[in-house]
């Protein structure tokens, strides 16, 4: 797939999330084969106003590559001298968020409310436009809601204004994320336009999107939510895709070890407090369905060290196999 003048060694993309795709969680995705990748949004006032925090969403490594910057605003020269800034600090791909549903977004005019509002669309991707030469996408949502489905002229807006491809997720703002994405909006889209459409939505597994690129004709699917403690998703849609073997799930021993390698990086990156408050998601969704996870996670309440962390964790995935071998 290739994007403006990026050309991806595959079409499998990690959807920007906010909270979560931080540099260790992009290096796990493309450890399992992830190409492109996108940061959590970046607020473009955030980096007008040189804001710290701001530009801790935009920490990277020299392996996190190729790295798509998502930029939330309203306002367009905001957004495109926020986007010189970024162009400036090494970013591989512009991407501006147009679908964002979280109310405190929302309320500034930004994200999913810019699907309100076509004029200011075109207004913006014309300014970002001028602002760089690296590859602009856009990431929006089918509309602002059910009756209100715009998704297929806000991307030809878009295009027409020099987007270099369009990011769907099928649902409406007011949906959030409750309900099903309409794929058959992502074909309609990519119908009209002529640059590269990425699907994004109820994506869980490798069937589900090579049943995306069969059903609507989109060039390349993004991968979210599925992501979540999964990282190994990647890897095996990927294969799955090139039809270069069947889809290996993760073993019990594989499971703890690609979650003792993410928890390392994360103390190793935050620092033992930050890392370990910030990991408790990530421990939730690597033993989620798993036998006695909520139970094992209660436990993790009362531990306070990475040392005390692991070892937990080896005792459960031992237990765990141990069952397992018993049970064969």
């Amino acid at each position: 797939m290739k994007i403006g003048n990026l050309l991806l060694a595959n079409n499998v993309c990690l959807a920007p999330m906010a909270g979560i795709t931080d540099l260790v969680f992009r290096t796990m995705a493309r450890n399992f084969g992830c190409e492109l990748c996108f940061t959590e949004m970046v607020s473009a006032n955030g980096l007008i106003r040189n804001a710290k925090k701001t530009y801790r969403y935009l920490e990277s490594s020299d392996a996190d590559r190729p790295l798509g910057v998502q930029i939330f605003g309203a306002d367009p020269g905001i957004l495109a001298e926020a986007v010189r800034i970024v162009t400036e600090g090494g970013a591989d791909s512009i991407d501006i968020n147009m679908g964002c549903p979280v109310t405190k977004v929302l309320k500034t005019g930004s994200g999913g409310a810019l699907m309100k509002d076509p004029l200011r669309v075109a207004r913006i991707v014309r300014e970002v436009r001028k602002a760089t030469h690296l590859p602009l996408t856009i990431k929006i949502r089918a509309g602002w809601k059910r009756h209100g489905i715009n998704a297929i002229d806000i991307a030809v807006i878009a295009e027409e204004c020099g987007a270099d491809a369009v990011i769907i997720h099928p649902r409406t703002v007011e949906q959030g994320f409750s309900g099903f994405a309409d794929w058959d909006l992502i074909a309609g889209v990519k119908k009209r336009v002529v640059v590269p459409v990425i699907g994004n939505g109820d994506v869980r597994g490798p069937q589900d999107a090579k049943r995306m690129l069969d059903s609507t004709g989109c060039d390349g699917v993004m991968i979210g939510r599925a992501a979540l403690g999964n990282p190994w998703i990647f890897g095996q849609t990927v294969t799955y895709l090139k039809k270069a073997g069947p889809i290996q799930a993760p073993t019990l021993c594989e499971r703890e070890q690609v979650l003792r390698n993410h928890l390392m990086m994360n103390v190793q990156h935050y620092g033992s407090g930050v890392g370990l408050k910030t990991f408790r998601k990530h421990m939730l969704w690597y033993t989620k369905g798993l036998r006695g996870g909520s139970h094992f996670r209660q436990k993790l309440t009362k531990i306070h060290g990475s040392a005390e962390l692991i070892e937990a964790v080896h005792h459960y995935f031992t237990s765990l196999e141990t069952q397992e071998d018993q049970e064969m």
